[in-house]
This record gives structure tokens, sequence and C-alpha cells, in this order.
């Protein structure tokens, strides 16, 4: 697949490609809707991303090509750029645009994208293409930013020229990723540590519900006004910033101050999964995945019945894998209200697991899911394999 990379690049330029960069989507693996609640998460790299090749023109001009979609663009070198329609290439012209922004100064470029990863299934492939791009341009010019430079700049392109208000771990994971570790991350510090994560005879197993996530659509805004409505009453008592400020323990010694049953669930949802994000990371660690997966179940029911976000999709994911011996532990990931969820599978059954979920799924839902085996992969980089290719 990658050396059909090199034969496109050469057809639809007709010059080969100089260099080539991956950036991979990510998962969850825990601790979800609690980015903007200042806590814990636990995403990891996966093997399916973007991939962009790029070679210098003396054009002076950017010019757009992707695999994935007709839309092209070849739009000459200026100082800024804005958002224009819908279209998959806002995402690498926001991060020129920003680059621009810093006066650097960019040249004319022959660029070819090419993802695998879901489209709109909550694997953030908006931050991967993000992340590739200015992971590209830095290490093209030798601009000598840092990887949280990087990660910086892409967020601030999602929040500002795409305009969708996420938080910072999609971009983090895509960057930071390394192989076989989830990355356990503070979303208020940006601290993070590389949790030893080998599934030994497990994978992961990515489920997209085929049902797209679009967040704009969904309770999100609501769900993060009712957590600021919990975090102001418990701010009555306790000192904090954040609802992940305080364990368990403390938040039912204070959790009488909130007075809407609703807002309560969410708060207790908050501070529950932020806890049960420590405990998996001392469960891969140890190795414990029978412990891990336990977790992601008591994960999934948490978001399913305290905090209203899955629905009857994600919820047979979780279903069905509490029904087959292989599976450890399944849960939704992402945001909610379609999108993915994930299972831990032994890879020795993932092909009866896979044609199992497809059948139960299709049963109770009436359309298929689409069922993906990954593992655990690295962050943003070049593709050293490709950089000495005589195509």
């Amino acid at each position: 697949m990658k050396q059909d990379l090199y034969r496109e690049f050469k057809r639809l330029f007709d010059k080969n490609a100089v260099n080539a960069y991956f950036s991979p989507g990510r998962v969850n693996l825990i601790g979800e809707h609690i980015d903007y609640n200042g806590g814990l998460v636990m995403p990891c790299a996966i093997t399916f991303g973007t991939y962009i090749l790029v070679a210098a023109n003396n054009e002076n001009v950017f010019r757009f090509r992707s695999l994935n979609f007709d839309e092209k663009l070849d739009i000459p070198v200026q100082r800024s750029y804005s958002k224009t329609g819908e279209t998959w290439y806002n995402y690498p012209l926001g991060i020129i645009d920003h680059f621009l922004k810093e006066n650097i100064e960019l040249s004319g470029l022959d660029l070819l994208f090419y993802g695998d990863i879901p489209i709109s299934s909550g694997l953030s492939s908006s931050a991967s293409i993000e992340v590739a791009t200015a992971f590209l341009l830095n290490d093209f010019f030798d601009l000598g930013y840092s990887k949280l430079n990087l990660v910086k700049f892409s967020k601030k392109v999602e929040n500002e020229f795409i305009g969708v208000n996420c938080g910072i771990m999609d971009q983090f994971a895509v960057a930071f990723g390394e192989k076989d570790k989830a990355l356990m991350l503070n979303c208020d510090t940006l601290e993070y540590q590389a949790v030893d994560s080998n599934l030994g005879e497990y994978c992961l197993a990515i489920i997209n519900t085929n049902k797209p996530r679009k967040l704009a659509e969904s309770k999100y805004n609501e769900r993060v006004q009712e957590c600021q409505q919990a975090l102001k009453a418990l701010q009555q008592e306790l000192d904090i910033l954040n609802l992940c400020d305080i364990d368990e323990h403390v938040f039912n010694q204070h959790k009488h101050l909130i007075s809407d049953p609703v807002v309560l669930k969410r708060a207790t949802h908050v501070v529950q999964e932020n806890d049960r994000v420590k405990l998996a990371a001392i469960a891969l660690a140890a190795s414990n995945l029978s412990g891990f997966g336990q977790l992601m179940y008591a994960s999934h029911d948490s978001l399913k019945n305290l905090y209203e976000v899955s629905g009857i999709e994600l919820d047979t994911i979780a279903e069905y894998g509490k029904t087959n011996a292989d599976v450890a532990g399944a849960r939704m990931t992402g945001a909610g209200f379609g999108g993915c969820g994930i299972a831990l599978v032994k890879e020795s059954g993932f092909e009866n697991f896979k044609q199992g979920m497809i059948d139960y799924y299709t049963a109770k839902i009436g359309y298929a899911p689409s069922v993906y085996q990954s593992a655990i992969g690295d962050g943003v980089g070049i593709l050293k394999e490709l950089e000495n290719s005589d195509i």
C-alpha cells in the first residue's frame, strides 16, 4: 500500500515524493468526558492513521490531493488563509495558516494525503491530519519546534480555524503515542506518564457503530454545562478548580451540595471515572488485563447510566463483549452518541469475535458494524522505510 502511494504521487505530480510522514488515529482506552474536567485520560495511538507524501515545487503553490476525497486545491502561498466550506483540506490549510501567522516563511509544496481511519468514527482523523501536517512542515523546513508546540498549534487550529471546541487529548495522543504504551495524561497540566501496555495474547478490537458521531448535534455542550454546575456547587465548601481535583472519598463527603439529581449523576461519573484511570494504569503496568477489562465494563456502565451518552448501538457492543469468552472487556470510546466501541480480545479468537459481533449487532440494530483489529502503535513520525524508495 505504501509503495502504491509513491506511484500515485508520481502520477499526480509527475515527480517523485521527497519524504513521507505518518500520524496515527487514537482511541481512549479509559477516562471519558474527563478532558474538560481537568482530570486523567488514557489514550493510545492505533495503527490506522494519515499518510502524507510531499515534494517541493517551484511555482510557490500549495497543491492538496487526497486518495480519500475527490476535492482538490491549488492555492498560491500567501500570508493567511480562511476556512472554505467543509472540505478535508481545511485541516492542513489551517495548519499552514498558523505557521504563516508565526512569521514562518513557507514555499510551494505538492502534498498527497491518504488515511485509513474510518471517517466520522470518533478515532480522531482530524487530529491525525493536523498533527501530520504540522510535523511535516516542522521537519521539511527545519523549523525547530518541539512536539508539544505542534500539539498546541494543532489544537488551536481545530478550535479557531475549523471551529470545533475540542480539548487537547486527541492531538496529544497522536503526537506522543508509543508502541505498546498507553498515555496517562493530565488534561489540566499536560503532564503524562507512558504506561507499559503490552497486550500479550490480546489485541485491540475497534468496532465502528456506523452511526456517525456529530458533536454539534449531540448533548455534548449540555454535559459540559452540567459539570460546571456541579463544580460551582462543590466550590461552596471546597477550594478546587476542576471536578477531578477530588477523589471519590472527598466527593462523597460533599455531594450533598449538589441539589439537582441529574447534575449529581454527571459529577459522580466524572469523579469515579478519574479514579478508574488511576486503577487502569496499575492494572496495565502489572499486565492484569482481566482487571483492566473489568474497569472497561465499569466505565461503559457509568457512561450509560450516569452520564447518559452511549445509546443502543454502543450498549450493544458492550453487551456482546460479555457473551464472548475471548473478551476481557469492552466499552464505548470517545464522546459517545455514536462513533466507536473498543474491546480487548484474544488475538486467537479475533475472527470469531468479529463475526459474532457483526451477527449480534446486526440482529439488534438492523445494520452491520465495521470491526477492525489494531495494536497500540507509535505517534507521528517520518516513514523511514520509504525515504530511499526508488519508485
